[in-house]
């Protein structure tokens, strides 16, 4: 089945024939669907198709929005206005699309202090409701895991 380059549907063609026509023209006999029967082909420039494919998956990738995901630290019993500063850098990533990871930090003898006390899990939930409306919680890190963690998403809009 041959399809000329205007769109008209010439028939079923031998395939030599087809080809034979297509180069006549100075185009190329492009097979579109060979599982179907009788097999489908086109006589289209290739070239100038391949052209076109790649010029709308660019356009595509352009309007794409890649949504990053930023990193902060805290200790576990950080001050108020140290807090408060990483929040500002927070409340930016958030404002900007992004989502962010806070991760609580506990080194060496520490984490053996922490280890009776609801220290790390009480600074997040503090977190989670200075954040407010500017964000939403995506999750959270295991208890198991060695390194605590939350997710925020940005909110929606």
């Amino acid at each position: 089945m041959v399809i000329n380059n205007e769109g008209q549907n010439l028939g079923v063609m031998n395939t030599n024939d087809a080809i034979h026509m297509a180069q006549e023209i100075g185009l190329d006999l492009v097979e579109i669907n060979g599982s179907a029967t009788p097999v489908i082909a086109k006589i289209m420039d290739y070239g100038k198709y391949k052209y076109e494919q790649k010029k709308h998956a660019s356009e595509a990738k352009k309007k794409q929005k890649v949504i990053e995901t930023k990193d902060i630290w805290v200790k576990p019993f950080i001050e108020e206005n140290d807090l408060n500063i990483k929040l500002k850098k927070v409340f930016e990533w958030l404002a900007a699309g992004n989502k962010v990871k806070i991760s609580a930090m506990t080194r060496g003898n520490r984490r053996v202090l922490f280890r009776g006390k609801d220290s790390i899990p009480q600074l997040f939930d503090h977190i989670v409701e200075v954040i407010g409306d500017r964000g939403t919680l995506e999750s959270k890190s295991k208890p198991e895991d060695r390194t605590k963690s939350i997710l925020i998403a940005p909110a929606k809009k």
